[in-house]
Order: structure tokens, then C-alpha cells, then sequence
């Protein structure tokens, strides 16, 4: 018996998608399988996927399908985070770091992921709290920001509470080793393989003498705390603002382990980043 009684559908907001959801639709209709979708997403394509809660498609997943581009498996690795259901990334722009296949493959794909015949890849996350709240997740980055005419972004790191280093910088981000290869790595930060557990501090643009990353223990809490010198803050969460922080506020982040599982079906983190990431041939000294 096959494993996906139910696909659930996660849309990029503008892309065009039809091609890969009737794709979907007809795999699953041959299999008596049952495909679930949100009711802001699905309700404007013509289709016959059952529009469900955003709570009600996590929980009755078998398998969660993002269709679109890193941005849009975020939002579902973020909607599914805690729970074991897979997640498929399906490319329908530029080639990402987390999307696996191509439309043109979705089929074979979905028989594979029924057949049992893929492995997955963890992915850790990191998680807040501002004041009053709900818990925030993020599966890049959580990024402490100027505001443009408000001031640089003053910040002091305390890994386990203990104070380490005060930057000054456009941006302060803490990120998981997924985010290693987004906001971080412009920031130039290391590039770090999704299978190392740990949490990357990083200043972006720094206008302070030290201006290293550093690499924390992903058992380790990370406390960032704006110093009376800096300028009101944007909160970042996956480069959505979520909220703001003054001189004096802090935040903590700690991270999640295995939040995610991402369906792999043969590629490599390393093959992905060369590709994305334009990485040559050795360079050789002049």
C-alpha cells in the first residue's frame, strides 16, 4: 500500500501553477488520493482540491507539496514545523536551494514518494518570542534591521547569556545552517551543509572593528539585546518584518532540530550551491 492518501498543495501567491496541480490532481485521482489546499490559494484556480484550514491540512497530510520557488517552501516548511510529513519542493521559476524537481518530474516523483523509494533531509529552525506574542519560527534567519533614518543597528550577543560581542552594522542575523546561503551569506557569512546542527550569528555591513560571524551549538540559546545606542529595529522572521524593538529590548533565539523533512531524490547540498551559487572550478594563484 502505497504512503500519500492525502497531498497537500502550499501555492507561491503569483506564479502560475495550474500545469503542477493538474499534474497532481490526475496522479492522485488514479489512487482514490484526496488533495487538500488553502482556501485563499486554491479557490482562485479552477480545480478540485479540497480548500481545508491551514491547521487541518498540516494535520491530514501525508505528504505537503510547495509549488514555487524557496520563499514558498519556507511558508510550508514553517506551516508543517514539528511534524514528520515530507515536504516537496517543485521549482516553477528559478532553480532554489530547497525545491527538488521540476514540474516536468512531478509525476514520477509522487510514485516514488508512494513507493517509499526517497530519503529525507532534515532541517533545523530557530525560534523567538517578542513581547506579547506567539512564538515565532523561522527556517533562514531572524535578522535584527536599521530602519532607513532611524539609525544603525547596536546589538550585544550573549551566547548562553553570557556577553560575547557588541556590533554595530546595517543588520544583525542570526541563522540556521538552511539560511546559511540567504541573508547570511550576503551578509558574508560561511556557507554551512544543512546537515550541521548550528546557529550562525552574523553582522551585516559591520561599522565595528570585530566584524566576524560566529558559529554557536544549535543546544546553545543566543540572546541579542539592543544597546541604548542604536536606532529603533525591525524584526525580521524569513525577510518578513514580524515586529519591532527599541534601545533596551532583547530577544532570544534557540534552536529546533529536525523541524522540517525535506524530500531528497538524489541531489546534493553541494551540487545545489554550486549551481545557485555560481561556484566555480578551483581558482588558481597567479
Amino acid at each position: 500500500m502505497g504512503m500519500v492518501g492525502t497531498v497537500g498543495l502550499v501555492l507561491h501567491p503569483r506564479r502560475d501553477s495550474k500545469q503542477a496541480i493538474d499534474t497532481i490532481l490526475r496522479w492522485a485521482g488514479a489512487r482514490d488520493a484526496t488533495v487538500l489546499g488553502l482556501p485563499d490559494e486554491v479557490g482562485r484556480i479552477d480545480c478540485s482540491a479540497v480548500a481545508v484550514d491551514a491547521a487541518t491540512l498540516a494535520g491530514r497530510s501525508d505528504l505537503l507539496v510547495s509549488l514555487g520557488g524557496d520563499g514558498t517552501m519556507l511558508r510550508t516548511m514553517r506551516l508543517i514545523a514539528g511534524r514528520d510529513t515530507p515536504v516537496l519542493g517543485v521549482n516553477l521559476g528559478r532553480l532554489g536551494f530547497l525545491a527538488e524537481i521540476d514540474v516536468a518530474e512531478l509525476a514520477a516523483t509522487l510514485s516514488a514518494i508512494d513507493g517509499h523509494h526517497y530519503s529525507v533531509e532534515p532541517r533545523m529552525a530557530i525560534r523567538t518570542r517578542l513581547a506579547g506574542e506567539p512564538e515565532l519560527t523561522a527556517f533562514n534567519d531572524i535578522a535584527l534591521a536599521r530602519i532607513p533614518g532611524e539609525g544603525l543597528a547596536a546589538v550585544t550577543v550573549k551566547p548562553s547569556g553570557h556577553p560575547f560581542v557588541s556590533y554595530t552594522a546595517d543588520a544583525v542575523i542570526v541563522a540556521t545552517s538552511t539560511g546559511s546561503t540567504a541573508y547570511s551569506f550576503s551578509a558574508g557569512g560561511p556557507v554551512v551543509s544543512p546537515r550541521v546542527e548550528a546557529v550562525l550569528v552574523v553582522p551585516a555591513a559591520a561599522h565595528s572593528a570585530f566584524n566576524r560571524a560566529l558559529v554557536l551549538p544549535a543546544d546553545e540559546e543566543v540572546t541579542l539585546e539592543v544597546l541604548p545606542s542604536s536606532g529603533r529595529l525591525a524584526v525580521e522572521l524569513d525577510g518578513a518584518v514580524v515586529g519591532h524593538l527599541c534601545p533596551g529590548d532583547g530577544v532570544t533565539v534557540s534552536a529546533v532540530p529536525g523541524a522540517a523533512k525535506v524530500v531528497r531524490l538524489g541531489t546534493t547540498f553541494y551540487e545545489r550551491a554550486r549551481r545557485k551559487l555560481r561556484v566555480g572550478g578551483s581558482a588558481e594563484a597567479l
